[in-house]
Protein backbone atom coordinates (compact mmCIF):
# COMPACT_ATOMS: atom_id res chain seq x y z
CA UNK A 1 0.00 0.00 0.00
CA UNK A 2 1.22 3.37 -1.07
CA UNK A 3 1.60 6.00 1.92
CA UNK A 4 -0.38 9.28 1.14
CA UNK A 5 1.74 12.32 1.49
CA UNK A 6 0.96 15.77 2.78
CA UNK A 7 1.13 17.71 -0.33
CA UNK A 8 3.57 20.48 0.10
CA UNK A 9 2.19 23.83 1.12
CA UNK A 10 3.02 27.01 -1.20
CA UNK A 11 3.96 30.21 -0.22
CA UNK A 12 3.55 33.22 -1.58
CA UNK A 13 5.27 36.59 -0.48
CA UNK A 14 3.09 39.62 -1.30
CA UNK A 15 3.45 43.34 -2.22
CA UNK A 16 6.69 42.85 -2.97
CA UNK A 17 7.85 46.42 -4.68
CA UNK A 18 11.71 45.73 -5.36
CA UNK A 19 14.09 42.75 -7.49
CA UNK A 20 15.72 43.04 -3.86
CA UNK A 21 13.16 41.61 -1.70
CA UNK A 22 11.70 39.28 -4.83
CA UNK A 23 15.31 37.53 -4.84
CA UNK A 24 15.49 37.52 -0.79
CA UNK A 25 11.61 35.36 -0.73
CA UNK A 26 12.90 33.20 -3.31
CA UNK A 27 16.15 32.54 -1.62
CA UNK A 28 14.15 31.65 1.79
CA UNK A 29 12.49 29.18 -0.30
CA UNK A 30 8.94 30.73 -1.78
CA UNK A 31 7.20 29.15 -4.13
CA UNK A 32 5.64 32.71 -5.65
CA UNK A 33 6.26 36.70 -5.61
CA UNK A 34 3.72 38.29 -5.79
CA UNK A 35 2.99 42.30 -7.26
CA UNK A 36 0.17 44.67 -6.41
CA UNK A 37 -1.04 46.85 -9.86
CA UNK A 38 -3.52 48.97 -7.30
CA UNK A 39 -2.71 52.47 -7.33
CA UNK A 40 -4.23 52.96 -3.95
CA UNK A 41 -2.36 50.60 -2.20
CA UNK A 42 1.23 51.62 -0.44
CA UNK A 43 2.53 48.27 -2.07
CA UNK A 44 1.84 49.59 -6.05
CA UNK A 45 4.36 48.92 -8.45
CA UNK A 46 4.46 49.28 -12.24
CA UNK A 47 4.37 47.28 -14.85
CA UNK A 48 7.62 48.40 -16.49
CA UNK A 49 9.21 47.58 -12.98
CA UNK A 50 7.39 44.54 -12.54
CA UNK A 51 8.72 43.09 -16.03
CA UNK A 52 12.25 44.08 -15.04
CA UNK A 53 12.25 42.43 -11.94
CA UNK A 54 10.11 38.83 -13.57
CA UNK A 55 13.19 38.70 -16.34
CA UNK A 56 16.06 38.35 -13.55
CA UNK A 57 13.79 35.41 -11.21
CA UNK A 58 14.92 31.66 -11.75
CA UNK A 59 12.36 29.31 -13.43
CA UNK A 60 9.76 27.20 -11.61
CA UNK A 61 8.83 30.45 -9.61
CA UNK A 62 4.94 32.05 -10.12
CA UNK A 63 4.72 35.42 -10.79
CA UNK A 64 1.45 36.83 -9.45
CA UNK A 65 -0.52 40.22 -10.32
CA UNK A 66 -2.83 41.37 -8.16
CA UNK A 67 -5.86 43.61 -9.49
CA UNK A 68 -8.60 44.98 -8.12
CA UNK A 69 -11.83 46.29 -10.18
CA UNK A 70 -9.32 46.42 -13.14
CA UNK A 71 -10.62 46.12 -16.85
CA UNK A 72 -10.21 42.48 -18.38
CA UNK A 73 -8.33 44.12 -21.31
CA UNK A 74 -5.95 45.45 -18.79
CA UNK A 75 -5.55 42.66 -16.41
CA UNK A 76 -4.75 40.49 -19.94
CA UNK A 77 -2.32 43.24 -21.16
CA UNK A 78 0.00 44.14 -18.50
CA UNK A 79 0.25 39.99 -17.71
CA UNK A 80 1.20 39.37 -21.04
CA UNK A 81 3.96 42.04 -20.75
CA UNK A 82 5.05 41.36 -17.68
CA UNK A 83 4.88 37.39 -18.59
CA UNK A 84 2.84 36.57 -14.93
CA UNK A 85 2.27 32.94 -14.60
CA UNK A 86 -1.24 33.85 -12.70
CA UNK A 87 -3.58 37.01 -11.73
CA UNK A 88 -4.70 37.61 -8.28
CA UNK A 89 -8.23 39.36 -8.34
CA UNK A 90 -9.00 41.28 -5.36
CA UNK A 91 -12.00 43.50 -6.50
CA UNK A 92 -15.85 42.73 -7.41
CA UNK A 93 -15.18 40.55 -10.24
CA UNK A 94 -17.47 38.33 -11.63
CA UNK A 95 -17.34 34.59 -12.93
CA UNK A 96 -17.83 36.09 -16.25
CA UNK A 97 -14.83 38.22 -15.74
CA UNK A 98 -12.86 35.55 -14.52
CA UNK A 99 -13.49 33.82 -17.68
CA UNK A 100 -12.26 36.23 -19.73
CA UNK A 101 -8.66 36.37 -18.48
CA UNK A 102 -6.31 34.28 -20.23
CA UNK A 103 -4.31 33.16 -17.25
CA UNK A 104 -4.53 31.24 -14.17
CA UNK A 105 -7.34 32.71 -11.98
CA UNK A 106 -7.10 33.18 -8.39
CA UNK A 107 -10.07 35.05 -6.65
CA UNK A 108 -9.71 36.66 -3.49
CA UNK A 109 -12.62 36.77 -1.05
CA UNK A 110 -13.00 39.15 1.80
CA UNK A 111 -14.09 37.37 4.98
CA UNK A 112 -16.22 39.00 7.07
CA UNK A 113 -18.68 35.73 7.92
CA UNK A 114 -20.15 32.56 6.29
CA UNK A 115 -22.11 34.81 4.08
CA UNK A 116 -18.92 36.48 2.58
CA UNK A 117 -18.71 32.58 0.87
CA UNK A 118 -22.11 32.05 -0.05
CA UNK A 119 -21.20 32.87 -4.29
CA UNK A 120 -18.03 30.84 -4.04
CA UNK A 121 -19.46 27.95 -6.13
CA UNK A 122 -20.37 30.27 -8.79
CA UNK A 123 -16.42 30.96 -9.32
CA UNK A 124 -14.24 28.49 -12.15
CA UNK A 125 -11.10 29.40 -11.33
CA UNK A 126 -7.47 27.65 -10.23
CA UNK A 127 -7.90 28.80 -6.57
CA UNK A 128 -9.57 30.88 -4.04
CA UNK A 129 -7.76 33.46 -1.50
CA UNK A 130 -9.18 33.95 1.83
CA UNK A 131 -8.42 37.56 3.16
CA UNK A 132 -10.14 38.94 5.84
CA UNK A 133 -12.79 41.87 5.64
CA UNK A 134 -12.02 45.66 5.94
CA UNK A 135 -13.93 48.76 5.20
CA UNK A 136 -10.92 50.48 4.42
CA UNK A 137 -8.63 48.25 2.33
CA UNK A 138 -8.64 45.66 0.14
CA UNK A 139 -5.82 43.36 1.36
CA UNK A 140 -2.75 43.70 3.40
CA UNK A 141 -4.81 44.81 6.53
CA UNK A 142 -2.59 42.48 8.99
CA UNK A 143 -5.85 40.98 10.61
CA UNK A 144 -6.97 37.22 11.05
CA UNK A 145 -10.32 36.25 9.78
CA UNK A 146 -12.35 33.19 11.31
CA UNK A 147 -10.33 30.53 9.85
CA UNK A 148 -13.39 27.67 10.33
CA UNK A 149 -14.89 29.37 7.21
CA UNK A 150 -11.98 28.51 5.42
CA UNK A 151 -12.45 24.84 6.11
CA UNK A 152 -15.81 25.30 3.74
CA UNK A 153 -14.11 27.07 1.11
CA UNK A 154 -12.11 23.64 0.40
CA UNK A 155 -14.74 21.96 -0.54
CA UNK A 156 -14.91 24.69 -4.06
CA UNK A 157 -11.46 24.79 -4.75
CA UNK A 158 -7.66 24.85 -3.85
CA UNK A 159 -7.84 27.69 -0.80
CA UNK A 160 -4.79 29.88 0.15
CA UNK A 161 -4.79 31.55 3.40
CA UNK A 162 -4.45 34.96 3.92
CA UNK A 163 -4.76 37.84 6.31
CA UNK A 164 -2.76 38.25 9.26
CA UNK A 165 -0.65 35.93 8.73
CA UNK A 166 2.75 35.63 10.40
CA UNK A 167 5.83 34.05 12.05
CA UNK A 168 3.84 33.14 14.66
CA UNK A 169 0.93 32.02 13.57
CA UNK A 170 1.16 30.78 10.68
CA UNK A 171 2.23 27.25 12.06
CA UNK A 172 -1.46 27.13 13.72
CA UNK A 173 -3.60 27.99 10.62
CA UNK A 174 -2.12 25.36 8.58
CA UNK A 175 -2.26 23.40 11.29
CA UNK A 176 -6.02 24.32 11.53
CA UNK A 177 -6.99 24.63 7.60
CA UNK A 178 -4.66 22.65 5.74
CA UNK A 179 -4.32 24.87 3.15
CA UNK A 180 -2.95 24.53 -0.77
CA UNK A 181 -1.27 27.60 -0.22
CA UNK A 182 -0.39 30.75 2.41
CA UNK A 183 -0.31 34.34 1.16
CA UNK A 184 1.91 36.71 3.13
CA UNK A 185 2.34 40.39 3.38
CA UNK A 186 2.57 43.34 5.71
CA UNK A 187 3.33 40.28 8.25
CA UNK A 188 7.19 40.16 6.82
CA UNK A 189 7.49 43.83 6.22
CA UNK A 190 9.49 46.50 8.04
CA UNK A 191 6.79 49.15 6.81
CA UNK A 192 4.51 48.74 3.41
CA UNK A 193 6.38 47.31 0.34
CA UNK A 194 10.06 46.77 2.55
CA UNK A 195 10.17 43.20 3.67
CA UNK A 196 12.06 42.12 6.55
CA UNK A 197 14.48 39.37 5.67
CA UNK A 198 14.72 37.73 9.10
CA UNK A 199 10.45 37.60 9.32
CA UNK A 200 10.56 36.22 5.54
CA UNK A 201 12.97 33.66 6.52
CA UNK A 202 11.23 32.84 9.93
CA UNK A 203 8.14 32.39 8.29
CA UNK A 204 8.59 30.35 5.17
CA UNK A 205 10.62 27.79 8.38
CA UNK A 206 7.19 28.22 9.88
CA UNK A 207 5.59 26.86 7.41
CA UNK A 208 7.87 23.91 6.62
CA UNK A 209 7.63 22.81 9.89
CA UNK A 210 4.53 21.12 8.84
Amino acid sequence: MIEKLQPRIKIKICGTTSLKDALLAVESGADAVGFIFYKMSPRNISHKEVKEIVAQLPPFIETVGVFVNETSDKVNQIAERCRLTAVQLHGEESPAFCRRVKRKVVKALRVKNADSLKNINAYDVSGFLLDSYSDESKGGTGQVFDWNLALRAKKQGPVILAGGLNPYNVYTAIHRVRPYGVDVCSGVENSPGIKDQKKIREFIKSVRRF
